[in-house]
């Protein structure tokens, strides 16, 4: 996602930024039924830096969801 291409839903701005939402409660970690999963990811945000919005969430490391 390009950053110039964004406009906040929220208040109209076109500038944003990212940051990484991470660590032992906040990382995003595969379900898997037939074993327990110890490998999980970081999430990117896209933020809008006027109000604070986010715009996207991604995982950072998607190879731990194949």
């Amino acid at each position: 996602m390009e950053n110039n291409t964004l406009v906040c839903k929220a208040c109209g701005s076109d500038s944003f930024a990212q940051g990484e939402l991470g660590g032992s409660m906040a990382n995003v970690k595969p379900i898997k039924l037939d074993m327990v999963h110890f490998s999980s990811s970081p999430l990117i945000l896209t933020i809008c830096t006027n109000c604070g919005e986010v715009a996207s969430m991604k995982v950072k490391k998607v190879d731990k969801f194949k």
